[in-house]
């Protein structure tokens, strides 16, 4: 069985991964698609819905530290 944690109002964690949830309104530009030619830009289709927000794993870039 999987160990969930809650981390704040809107990111948990699952076996040390963490997922941060997202309102309908406020899903990143990159959701729900596979690939954009157009910008050569890999989308987000991996996520899951718990309690009313969709939850996408969260992969803070190295700009995040700066």
């Amino acid at each position: 069985m999987q160990k969930l944690k809650q981390v704040d109002k809107t990111t948990i964690k699952i076996n040390n991964v963490t997922y941060k949830g997202y309102t309908v309104g406020d899903l990143p530009t990159r959701f729900a698609f596979i690939y954009n030619e157009d910008k050569d830009q890999e989308g987000i289709f991996e996520w899951f819905n718990h309690k009313g927000l969709t939850y996408i794993e969260h992969k803070p870039s190295i700009w995040s530290y700066v």
